[in-house]
């Protein structure tokens, strides 16, 4: 299957999840097939998974915070993973 936008460039099939999704590596577009985005739909409409529970304050009445001590963690979600090329 050709890119309807880059005319020629032949378009890579990938399974993700259980899902085909067709990319065009040189513009990065996607495209879907009948029924495939009812499945992502479906898949993010899922329960997220418990989060864990915050940690309490050290001992010692100071945060340590700004010293690289707690760094926040980007969770990926299911469309971040679907879409990682």
């Amino acid at each position: 299957m050709k890119c309807p936008v880059c005319a020629g460039v032949d378009l890579v099939m990938t399974d993700r999840q259980g899902v085909e999704i067709d990319y065009c590596p040189q513009c990065r577009g996607i495209w879907l097939d009948r029924g495939e985005l009812d499945k992502i739909i479906e898949r993010t409409a899922a329960p997220a998974p418990p989060q864990h529970q915050a940690m309490q304050q050290p001992h010692g009445g100071y945060d340590k915070q700004g010293h690289g001590y707690h760094k926040k963690q980007k969770h990926k979600s299911l469309l971040g993973e679907l879409f990682d090329f």
